[in-house]
């Protein structure tokens, strides 16, 4: 009997210390669209855990990759409706609540990924992102260098007015129409996971991405030249909730953006030196690979693709171009 009761009162403590830390942690959703074996997805996971440690298990955060809680536009609207605490999206998706943001998706405003980071620590990005957290309470905390993206054809392209008339595959988003039409390109929006069967059976003869894409997705098996255009310098923002970020404590706001600034900085890291590793992996594949002047594909976007067709202010894009 002793033993018995023993037994009882040990199971009774176990569940009574199993309940306190049940309530002793806060258990968060982290949501993206991108595969297991991508750094948004490694360095999400990096995060979550760290987060963890920082805080000393008060937060246990679970990620959910490859479109598990929805595409893109399903997971921005989950943070509106609390069905997810933490995302990673593009600023297309952000420009949707507050337009000027998409401004950085205008072709040519970043230099380079370094460029792209000083504007993360700019005056103008505090600008840009308050507005966006003005609009929806959504609180973006840091920014991930996604890959520049460049062209892909079947038909060599040298100069902006080789496009004239090329079929190409581009996102059905504004920006990223921009130069493939102002360069006179046809512009077809085919679904993400299509675009290599319609490169292969000729739906379209070209399409644009970073090199790190055009490497996962095997497109350089089905296109002949790729030119580094070179017209947007991708990113990614790390976005907590409104009500998830109005919950946590100053000294845990602290802990969460320092955090993330780090995971988003191991990422930018590993994309940068994949990229300059791919020029030559697809030189060695026999890939043609063209540098193009740049300049010449700008000043069609210029004089064809106006800010005041896309809602953005032209003072914020002046401001970021002028970032050293």
């Amino acid at each position: 009997m002793k033993l018995t009761l023993k037994t009882l009162l040990g199971a009774a403590a176990v569940i009574v210390a199993s309940t306190v830390s049940v309530h002793a942690e806060t258990v968060l959703k982290w949501a993206h669209v991108y595969e297991t074996s991508e750094p948004f997805h490694t360095d999400s996971v990096w995060a979550a855990e760290e987060i963890g440690k920082r805080t000393e298990g008060r937060y246990k955060i679970d990620v959910f990759p490859a479109s598990q809680l929805g595409k893109e536009a399903d997971i921005n609207q989950g943070l509106k409706l609390g069905t997810v605490d933490i995302i990673i999206s593009g600023s297309s998706f952000a420009a949707r609540d507050h337009n000027p943001i998409g401004v950085t998706y205008y072709p040519y405003i970043f230099r380079d990924p370094s460029h792209l980071l000083a504007y993360t620590k700019s005056d103008v990005f505090k600008k840009l992102t308050a507005g966006y957290e003005e609009k929806t309470g959504n609180h973006i905390v840091a920014v991930s260098y996604y890959g520049t993206r460049h062209t892909t054809s079947n038909r060599p392209i040298g100069k902006c007015a080789d496009m004239e008339g090329l079929k190409i595959r581009v996102p059905d988003v504004p920006a990223y129409l921009a130069m493939p039409r102002a360069c006179g390109a046809n512009t077809t929006p085919i679904a993400f996971a299509e675009v290599y069967l319609a490169l292969q059976n000729g739906t379209v003869e070209a399409q644009e991405n970073p090199l790190t894409t055009i490497e996962a997705k095997k497109f350089y098996e089905v296109q002949k030249n790729i030119v580094l255009t070179g017209h947007i310098v991708d990113h990614l923002n790390t976005v907590v909730s409104k009500t998830r970020w109005a919950s946590l404590s100053e000294e845990d706001k602290a802990i969460f953006t320092e955090v993330m600034l780090e995971a988003a900085a191991r990422t930018t890291k590993t994309i940068e030196a994949r990229e300059k590793a791919l020029v030559d992996e697809f030189k060695a594949k026999g890939i043609t690979v063209t540098e193009v002047d740049k300049s010449d594909f700008e000043a069609n976007v210029i004089a064809k693709a106006k800010f005041e067709d896309f809602g953005y202010d032209k003072a914020d894009w002046e401001a970021i171009r002028a970032i050293k």
